[in-house]
């Protein structure tokens, strides 16, 4: 599934840094604003230690694991809804993502600027939140017209659209994110196509500089953010973006293991971000194990076998028939797949089976 997250936040917050150590592209992370113009794709690979069991017990020719893509787009700042700094073009790039990992600094450096001139994250992410819900209004009022005139031809179609911008429109005039608002199945297919700003889960990461990740917990600033993260419903996640470049920068598991544990960390940033943006979209990972190949995919929580087939290949849905399949924790407990059918763990599923996050699959088809 080709999924990404845009990683926003003002000029000079780490979000290049962040964005370094999350692929190791090397991508230029400068001391002045719009070091990133053009946004940076990059791809990462997500750890799962099942995966590693499952290679350990099959014992393939190869593994591949599941990945997930990462935005770097440029700093934003105040007035970038109406075109201040390179603003519209973007805000056009964070249209494209599926969800918003919004950077905020939270360590003080005299030798790296502010935008404001000091450190306030509070400030920071009331700036880009403003931005964003300004943007998303610009583009509500310019509908707004046009389909209020449908509307009043009796086009239903048109009606029930007007219905939700007279819904959305006055919520982002009071300073409000589409996010907070409760919309029906119905409603967001609508939505959807308005390919608003504000609709997007975020996940807010507070950078904090690499002699405060041991007591970052007990930081004021990161406290402050992990509030207004708890009132907004959604996720936060400290990272220090230097030390995860640090990480990155060693080629050995068994070295980066240990760097972590001289930093009193069980696990890097960066797999706590992947994590959380994994349970923010709601995704899930399913594998398939075979000689040739191991290999872990991600499907959407709720998915369907024949949905779940598809990922692999259309051909896999379009001549779905059924699905052998067995649970990560089995394989992990009786060791081998001929194991678990004999103790009678092995099961057959039709096209109603909903896909649990650490199934093992072997999907049966015919086109």
């Amino acid at each position: 599934m080709a999924l990404t997250a845009g990683i926003v936040g003002l000029p000079n917050v780490g979000k290049s840094t962040l964005f370094n150590a999350i692929t190791k592209a090397g991508v230029e992370a400068a001391n002045y604003p719009f070091a990133t113009i053009e946004p940076n794709v990059g791809r990462v690979e997500i750890f799962d230690a099942r995966l590693k069991r499952i290679t350990e017990l099959i014992n393939p020719k190869k593994t591949v694991p599941t990945t997930f893509e990462f935005t770097d787009i440029a700093g934003i700042l105040k007035g970038a809804s109406k075109g201040e700094g390179l603003g519209n073009k973007f805000l056009a790039n964070i249209r494209e993502v599926d969800a918003i990992v919004h950077v905020i600094r939270v360590f003080d450096d005299e030798n790296i600027t502010h935008v404001r001139g000091c450190v306030n994250p509070l400030e920071d992410i009331e700036t880009i939140n403003l931005e964003l819900i300004l943007a998303d209004l610009e583009s509500i009022n310019k509908r707004y017209v046009r389909i209020e005139k449908m509307a009043k031809t009796k086009d239903k179609d048109a009606a029930f659209e007007f219905a939700i911008l007279q819904k959305i429109k006055p919520v982002l005039e009071a300073g409000y994110s589409a996010q907070s608002i409760t919309f029906t199945e119905e409603e967001k297919a609508v939505v959807k196509r308005l390919f608003l700003l504000t609709i997007k889960p975020v996940i807010y990461v507070a950078n904090v500089a690499e002699d405060q990740i041991k007591e970052a917990d007990s930081l004021n600033y990161v406290q402050q953010i992990c509030e207004f993260a708890q009132k907004e419903k959604t996720d936060m996640v400290v990272i220090s973006a230097r030390v995860e470049e640090e990480i990155a920068g060693l080629d050995e598991e068994e070295e980066k293991q240990e760097f972590l544990e001289a930093l009193g960390l069980a696990e890097s940033g960066l797999n706590q971000l992947t994590k959380t943006v994994y349970h923010l979209l709601g995704l899930s990972t399913y594998f398939t194990a075979g000689k040739k190949e191991v290999r872990a995919w991600t499907f959407r929580r709720g998915m369907k076998a024949p949905q779940a087939a598809g990922i692999i290949h259309s051909d896999f849905e379009r001549g779905f028939i059924r699905v052998e399949t067995i649970s990560f924790e089995d394989l992990d407990k009786y060791g081998s797949y001929q194991v678990v059918k004999e103790n009678g763990r092995l099961r057959l599923e039709g096209k109603d089976y909903v896909v649990q996050d650490g199934d093992i699959m072997e999907f049966r088809f015919n086109v």
